[in-house]
């Protein structure tokens, strides 16, 4: 009963109210079922179902005037459920009948309600959508079900009393699974509506509602909050937070949706965060914290020992029987007349009984539409030989010999032309190679196909007229070359073409010999198609044994549902019927869909002694049989189950018997048989006339198959396999159980194993693949003692089972199902029987789900996809998804890895209906799948990760330099060339004030050119002199003075575009004794997210006046500017357009160097505002170890496409020129957005040698020039005047891009050689620059060496080690050098911890020592007591007297064999990453770019990413460049790359659009700026999944 009920809803639902179906014709009800059969199948939409549903039904639904549509339905469910306790009887076997027979097992479902109930309902965050991805939800979604409804399943009421009776919660179960979907509903979708607002709810069930939601936070706080052990804390999170958190998840739930904002929480670090998506990773940390495999072992054994190695359960069942000894069939007969082959019984039929009929075919309307008879086929089969042996020629030469392989493609609806076919070939001593009929180029596991035809040599395909005119055309009219097939000539067979032998031509029919007569084709597991030759002994042999088995008689008649061109379709209806003169009637595919009754209505009316079908041909008859009073089964002696080693064709044959037993049929002809490819028929049920033992049913222990041992359940009911036997081996058979893995021994009598066989009735080979061939068709299995048990070879039939009491033959399982994960064996049609018995019909339809494994970090991960049925709603599928994982993992004692949900009708089919499961896993790898729903749960299934590593002591800094000296390491520290010996010091003190320099030179060198501002046509904008410059800041200082009234040492802030104005402003200040801040102007179309830090940086840097254009005056005064700041809280704006031309009285003098210059702000990645202070001094060391590095003289010419605001850059465009008196042409970055090619054409137009840029630069010219380099060299673009080009940056090189840069633009001349890298921080900003071999060293041969790459183990970076390795050896990671070190500076490599100096190639922070150094932070916004000892630290141990500043950025030194200018063996920096970016996750430390670089790789609709964590949770935010339907894809990809890469489960996947990622002006990822963005819910992802 508690099966029956459960489908009681959803019935009325589907079928038209009880009163109305009463009245209802019974074509309309016929029409009515098909419909539904449609539905279920997939063959029709849900849009396109109810359609002609309204159609049929609109003259029986009086329609009320005025009526919303959706209301109306809403009052049939009301009336229907009403009716529904007394519903006539009718009802009731309605309802029954419209069970989802095939793939329950009353067992089976109650087993999976029960494990359900089992589970407290355990809450996990459901993933958010955008609307736009939503599949609309329909009505019933949202309004909870009538409570006075009894027509949920009543079973489980009962069950949920016995079970949670020890819990407060007794509410009516309805409520509770409405309520369920409440609470997971409003705050935890994008979508989901606040219930209390809905139009539809009914005013009694709010209240109930309501009531409910007080018990239910009652019921949460009893289940969760008691924790009686409890469980060790994963995620390292405080225990009270979750004590904190339940109730309030609860609350925060029924908020309607705008009330978002407002509620705010703190997260465990004190973050306050909006609640929508940081109560869904409290959830997820909440799933977490009740971790249900055992926890891992908290000691770490060694770095590289890899993966967890799974340990086997000392108490897991182990077979205890005895060895089994091979059994044997019982002898073939011998029958005094049987033919010597198959084409000698086919001639005798045809001369004999040619009137005797051979074949009948049908229509889509079940009519005959020819019969063919033995005369007929054999005449007709016999033309077709003459023809393709006679009439066939490529010039002049015959086309076809004796032996040639030839492609059969016939519809499945034309049986008797594939007869023809078939028979013609073998007369003609041609091999058949019958395959299905391509529809499209891109059929799924069509281009196998065509590798099966190029390997089989086909060069011709037989077709028949009809099907030939539907195949697709090339423009030519000839058919089109199918992706991956060979060139086929396509020959009608039903055409003029095919000419009458003559009549002294006879067909050779010789004896059967061991020659290939036919090859039957196989998709395996991965896809690939292999075909199987069957020899002409073999398919004599073969029908022999079946007709003996079956008890076959001459003249029978037979009704064959099955697909005719391989398997059980072929050997029953068109070889061993031939042999005995039998009647076939051939059932299509396509009438089976129109008609599911149509086989049995054939049986009825041929009277058929034998029908072979598929458990789900007896599965859709159930669907369909109702009014059909008239049918008697009675005279059949045999009904063939072909797939009846299924796990669920047990289900289906019992209700098949049940219902049509009343018809005549008798229990004991259900004949279920085992067969595979490669050996044919294994086993088959005799039929009863043969005086065989009854047969046999077993009830197994889920558990104990997993470990591949049979025990015969007892106490544990949840969790059980039942299974029929498939009959007894076939005569002359001789047949074993192997070991599955290894070397075939045989099995114990309580193992499964792989059934192998041995008989002359087998396949002989897999063509062309002799490898293969000799692994399977040739195995000799062996004794425990090593003996071979037969000298003959067995083939293996990929079939797992046993044999069973009185010899019957039990299949458990395909090996093509096989799933092993760490170490158990899961059958994935147990699984997906399983999946569906959660809620049968409901929301997956039957049929339409595939279950496999994909491989991730060396194990095997379950997949489940499956159909969802157009009319379910996000949280519905939501929880029927949540529920079968909760299913699976009580059953088979599995995680389950993914789960998909797909829009019906898109998985790719296999021929005859059927998933092609292995095109559907080859679309989740490659994340071509488009699912509409994902929910991933590596955290449960994945416990082979490596041990967390536990920090050791630190090594003391004293101990760490005695170990140096004794492994003869050297202590990792380099340096430049020393500034005194480079050049006169004079100079050098002359030139110590920037102010005095440019004075100077306005008086020594009046009209040299200094600066060249380009636009983006790339003409010049502007120009300056030294005298030019000179004179522009003396006004500005003027204006300072008396129009702003400044005083020595204020603080000016600078806002300024790109140009020439910036460069004379900041003089202008140096003139007046003001210290000036350049800060980025705002986006004029961005104000919302510029202004704000122009204004933090102002009010930071304590600025007193601001200088600016007229045009950002306006700007920072404007409507739109107010709306984002306070604008009138800006200090004085002064704009520098028309300034008097007045001389200054007097210029300021610095009365010491170490006076404060000017302040350098910029924001890091981490997001904080940092202002570093550089004095006079710095300010002209930094000019002076440029000038000497890159060797800058007022003669040479440099271009620089950099931004002139922080950092490097602004020292190169601002302070650098006017040092050293050479030329700089600026080239503004953002001009490139409109002319991408600016700035290489500047570098070739004036010859530039020496070039900077930055990052975001070069990856603009890679992605917009990357295609067009034809294009500028027809343009005159030449790079090959450039000598080096730098790049300015702060982070690691990015060696990727830089390389794909110099590969580009190596056609335009670019040296591979000229790009390098540059490396500069917060406290010196310029640590290392690698000129390339220029100027007079150059030539000399005395410049540094070439930077160099070394590759690095990934896995001994996590734990702070530098180990090298080889290029391409797994888990390499290649680091550029930084760069040469600049004169005057001097980099040691110190650990962070103990602040000791480290050897040469070990991991630590990287710390320099210059006079460059900037002298402090002048504020660090953010975070106030931000480390004085980052500019002057000491080493702890060592030298412990030089002052050190910290770059933050982890490094190492390496001595390489090269020399550098000065004879010394040069050292090499290598910059890791920023230490505030790193992630510490599981004891280890990770660069967030590594991660990113392998999700970027993972697929390529991935344009960007960026990781952070939260809560140590890893977060991993993608960029989707493709279609909304691809978002869901890249989840599962994410997830497996980031484990098998870098070991780590991803917490939350987040689908962004492109451009969402903040990017600074350097190119840098702002991933806290991100993390921030998500957590207050600003991001707009297209999706959120949270893997569980």
């Amino acid at each position: 009963m508690a099966e029956r009920n459960s489908a009681g809803l959803l019935m009325m639902m589907l079928e038209p109210t009880p009163a109305i179906s009463m009245t209802l014709p019974a074509e309309v009800r016929e029409k009515l079922a098909e419909l539904e059969l449609e539905l279920s199948e997939g063959d029709i939409t849900q849009k396109g179902y109810e359609k002609k549903r309204g159609k049929l039904l609109a003259p029986y639904i009086p329609q009320i005037q005025g009526v919303d549509p959706s209301l109306q339905i809403e009052q049939r469910i009301q009336v229907s459920s009403q009716a529904a306790p007394a519903g006539s009887k009718q009802n009731k076997n309605r309802a029954a009948n419209s069970r989802d027979e095939r793939f329950r097992s009353d067992l089976h479902t109650e087993a999976v309600q029960a494990a359900l109930a089992k589970y407290k309902e355990r809450k996990m965050p459901m993933p958010s959508k955008r609307r736009s991805v939503l599949v609309q939800s329909s009505v019933e979604a949202c309004t909870p079900p009538d409570t006075s409804s009894a027509s949920e399943d009543e079973g489980s009421l009962r069950r949920q009393g016995r079970i949670t009776s020890s819990t407060p919660y007794q509410a009516h179960p309805n409520v509770e699974h409405w309520f369920n979907r409440v609470i997971q509903g409003s705050s935890t979708s994008s979508s989901a509506s606040s219930t209390s607002s809905h139009p539809g709810g009914r005013p009694h069930t709010n209240t109930t509602t309501a009531a409910a939601a007080t018990v239910l936070a009652d019921f949460m706080a009893h289940t969760q909050l008691d924790n009686h052990s409890t469980p060790p804390d994963v995620t390292g999170l405080a225990e009270r937070s979750v004590h904190a958190e339940r109730p309030q998840m609860a609350s925060v739930r029924g908020l309607p949706r705008g009330y978002n904002h407002t509620s705010v929480m703190e997260t465990a670090d004190g973050v306050p965060v909006n609640s929508r998506v940081s109560s869904k990773i409290q959830q997820l940390l909440n799933t977490l914290k009740r971790p249900k495999r055992p926890p891992l072992r908290e000691f770490f054994l060694d770095d590289f020992d890899d993966l967890d190695v799974q340990q086997p359960d000392p108490n897991q069942p182990k077979p205890e029987g005895t060895h089994m000894s091979p059994l044997n069939g019982e002898a073939l007969g011998v029958v005094s007349n049987w033919p010597p082959s198959l084409l000698a019984s086919l001639q005798r039929w045809g001369a004999a009984q040619p009137k005797s009929p051979c074949l009948t075919a049908l229509d889509n309307a079940g009519k005959p539409v020819y019969v063919l008879t033995y005369g007929k086929l054999w005449s007709r089969s016999q033309k077709l030989a003459y023809t393709l042996l006679n009439k066939l020629s490529s010039r002049n030469e015959p086309l076809l010999r004796p032996g040639d392989r030839v492609a059969l493609v016939f519809p499945n609806n034309d049986p008797v032309m594939f007869m023809v076919a078939f028979y013609g070939c073998l007369l003609a001593e041609l091999v058949p190679v019958p395959i299905e009929v391509p529809l499209t180029r891109k059929d799924a596991g069509s281009q196998q196909i065509g590798f099966l035809l190029g390997s089989c040599g086909v060069t011709l395909a037989l077709t028949t007229d009809a099907c030939q005119k539907g195949l697709p055309k090339a423009q030519t009219g000839e058919v089109v070359t199918f992706k991956g097939w060979p060139r086929l000539l396509w020959f009608v067979i039903d055409g003029k073409h095919v000419v009458k032998p003559p009549k002294d031509w006879h067909a050779p029919i010789r004896d059967a010999s061991n020659e290939i007569a036919y090859i039957e084709y196989k998709t395996s597991k991965e896809g690939s198609t292999m075909g199987i030759a069957v020899s002409h002994s073999a398919t004599l042999a073969h029908c022999h044994a079946l007709t003996q088995a079956c008890g076959y008689t001459e003249g029978e008649t037979i009704t064959n549902v099955l697909d005719f061109k391989r398997d059980a379709g072929l050997w029953h209806g068109v070889l061993t019927s031939v042999m005995n003169r039998m009647h076939v009637i051939s059932i299509p595919y396509s009438l089976m869909k129109v008609n599911p009754l149509s086989w049995i209505q054939k049986v009825h009316s041929y009277k058929a002694r034998v029908a072979v079908v598929k458990s789900r041909d007896m599965h859709w008859s159930l669907l369909a049989q109702r009014d059909q009073r008239d049918i008697s089964l009675s005279s059949l002696r045999m009904l063939i189950v072909a797939d009846g080693a299924n796990p669920w064709s047990i289900s289906s044959c019992d209700a098949f018997l049940n219902v049509f037993q009343s018809r005549g049929l008798r229990p004991e002809v259900i004949c279920p048989c085992a067969s595979s490819s490669e050996a044919m028929t294994v086993a088959i049920r005799r039929p009863p006339e043969m005086g065989v033992p009854p047969p046999g049913k077993a009830v197994l222990s889920m558990s104990g198959l997993s470990y591949g041992v049979i025990r015969v359940d007892t106490e544990e009911k949840l969790s059980v396999l039942t299974v029929q036997d498939v009959g007894q081996i076939m005569p002359g058979a001789l047949v074993c159980v192997v070991r599955l893995e290894g070397t075939p021994y045989l099995c114990r009598t309580d193992e499964v194993g792989e059934i192998c066989v041995s008989s002359s009735s087998t396949g002989t080979a897999y063509y062309g693949l002799p490898g293969m061939t000799k692994n399977i068709f040739e195995t000799i299995p062996i004794t425990a003692s090593g003996a071979p048990i037969s000298d003959k070879p067995f083939t293996r039939t990929s079939l797992l089972g046993f044999v069973g009491p009185d010899n019957l033959v039990f299949v458990v399982g395909k090996m093509d199902g096989l799933m092993v994960v760490s170490g158990r064996r899961h059958n994935a049609d147990d699984v997906v029987a399983t999946a569906l018995a959660v809620e049968p019909m409901k929301f997956v339809y039957r049929g339409r789900i595939a279950v496999f494994s994909v491989s991730v970090l060396h194990d095997e991960r379950i997949v489940v996809v499956a159909e969802q049925r157009p009319d379910a709603s996000e949280e519905d599928s939501f929880q029927w998804m949540s529920r079968v994982l909760q299913a699976i993992d009580s059953i088979h004692q599995v995680g389950v890895y993914c789960l998909a949900l797909v829009p019906a009708n898109t998985l790719p089919k296999a021929p005859l209906g059927g998933i092609h499961i292995s095109e559907t896993k080859q679309r989740f790898l490659e994340g071509a799948l488009h699912p509409c729903n994902v929910l991933m749960c590596p955290h449960t299934c994945v416990t082979n990760l490596p041990k967390p590593r536990q920090k050791q002591p630190e090594v003391g800094p004293a101990s760490m330099i005695v170990g140096n000296l004794v492994a003869g390491k050297r202590i990792a520290q380099a340096c430049g060339r020393d500034v005194a010996q480079l050049e006169d010091n004079d100079q050098a003190r002359k030139f110590l004030y920037m102010q005095d320099v440019l004075q100077w030179r306005a008086q020594a060198t009046p009209d040299h050119p200094l600066f060249l501002l380009l636009n983006a046509k790339g003409t010049v904008a502007s120009t300056a002199s030294c005298l030019q410059l000179h004179k522009r800041a003396e006004r500005v200082a003027v204006a300072l003075m008396e129009r702003g009234r400044l005083n020595t040492g204020d603080h000016v802030a600078l806002v300024y575009p790109p140009g020439i104005d910036l460069i004379a402003t900041f003089y202008g200040c140096l003139y007046a004794g003001c210290v000036p801040v350049t800060v980025r102007p705002p986006h004029p179309q961005n104000l919302a997210t510029t202004l704000p830090t122009v204004k933090m940086i102002v009010e930071v840097s304590k600025s007193v006046c601001i200088l600016t254009t007229q045009a950002i005056m306006k700007l920072l005064k404007s409507k739109e500017a107010a709306a984002a700041v306070d604008v009138k809280s800006w200090p004085m704006v002064l704009d520098t357009d028309d300034l008097p031309r007045k001389k200054a009285p007097q210029l300021y003098k610095p009365p010491t160097p170490e006076m404060l210059a000017y302040l350098d702000f910029s924001v890091s990645t981490t997001g904080i505002l940092a202002g570093v202070k550089m004095s006079h001094a710095a300010t002209s060391a930094l000019c002076r170890s440029i000038k000497l590095q890159c060797e800058l003289y007022p003669s040479r010419q440099i271009a620089i496409c950099l931004d002139p605001y922080c950092g490097l850059g602004f020292a190169l465009w601002c302070l650098c020129s006017v040092y050293s008196g050479h030329q700089s042409i600026l080239v503004p970055p953002l001009e490139l957005e409109s002319n991408v090619s600016l700035w290489l054409s500047a570098v070739s137009q004036y010859k530039v040698r020496v070039t900077f840029c930055s990052y975001s630069v070069m990856e603009m010219c890679t992605k917009g020039l990357g295609s067009q380099t034809e294009a500028l060299r027809l343009r005159n673009v030449n790079l090959s005047c450039v000598r080096t080009c730098m790049v300015v940056a702060e982070e690691r090189p990015r060696i990727a891009l830089t390389q794909s840069f110099s590969k580009i633009f190596k056609d335009l001349g670019l040296s591979p050689r000229a790009v390098s890298t540059t490396f500069g921080c917060r406290v010196n900003v310029a640590v290392c620059l690698q000129p390339n071999r220029l100027g007079k060293l150059a030539e000399q041969g005395t410049a540094g060496p070439d930077p160099t790459t070394v590759y690095v183990d990934m896995r001994a970076l996590r734990h702070d080690r530098v180990r090298l390795v080889e290029r391409g050896s797994p888990h390499s990671l290649p680091l550029m050098e930084s760069g040469k070190i600049l004169p005057g500076v001097k980099v040691i490599i110190a650990n962070t911890e103990t602040k000791g100096p480290l050897g040469d190639s070990h991991l630590g922070e990287i710390w320099v020592s210059s006079p460059h150094n900037a002298t402090g932070y002048y504020t660090v916004y953010g975070e106030e007591a931000l480390h004085a000892d980052h500019f002057s630290t000491k080493l702890s141990f060592g030298d412990t007297q030089t002052v050190w500043a910290r770059t933050g950025y982890l490094g190492f030194l390496r001595r390489t064999e090269l020399t550098d200018a000065s004879g010394e063996r040069h050292d090499a920096l290598y910059v890791v990453g920023s230490l505030d970016e790193t992630l510490e996750l599981r004891g280890m430390r990770y660069h967030p770019i590594d991660i990113e670089t392998s999700v970027i790789r993972s697929h390529k609709s991935i344009a960007e990413c960026a990781v952070f964590t939260w809560t140590n949770l890893l977060v991993v935010v993608v960029e989707l460049e493709g279609l909304e339907q691809e978002a869901l894809d890249l989840v599962a990809l994410v997830t497996n790359v980031v484990l098998e890469e870098h070991y780590l489960i991803v917490g939350v996947v987040v689908v962004v659009d492109p451009g969402v990622i903040p990017i600074n002006s350097r190119g840098e990822k702002q991933r806290m700026h991100l993390r921030d963005g998500f957590l207050a819910d600003q991001l707009d992802p297209i999706y959120v999944a949270y893997n569980m």
